[in-house]
């Protein structure tokens, strides 16, 4: 009975112990096979288009904010420029606009991921 226990704990050692990694792939030859990889392993073409239309939605989003939500701000503060609100040197209106512009940004952003989070999409 002790041999049978001793036996199968020596399996389930056997078992538990690690496995060696595979080798790693041989590296490409030629300078346009290693272009490729480069291209394949840090992921650059979905980085650029990301890019590009994270590059174009915060200039849709700014728009946004300037054209249509700054005049309503405008509107509930008649005769008074928010863009050229000042304290001494600082323009406290303009950054006020871009922080509403960030704002605006950020909650679409998160929108989007939640959104394509919901879809599957990683």
């Amino acid at each position: 009975m002790s041999d049978e226990i001793l036996e199968e704990l020596r399996q389930i050692r056997k078992l538990l112990e690690p496995k060696p990694a595979p080798p790693p792939p041989p590296p490409p030859k030629g300078f346009l096979n290693e272009f490729k990889v480069f291209l394949k392993t840090f992921k650059v073409m979905g980085m650029a288009v990301a890019f590009i239309v994270g590059l174009y939605l915060g200039a849709l989003v700014k728009a946004l904010v300037d054209d249509l939500i700054m005049p309503i701000v405008q509107l509930a503060t008649p005769g008074i420029v928010w863009e050229e609100i000042t304290m001494g040197p600082f323009r406290i209106g303009h950054f006020t606009g871009s922080l509403i512009t960030f704002i605006i940004i950020m909650f679409v952003i998160f929108l989007l991921v939640k959104l394509t989070k919901r879809m599957g999409i990683e």
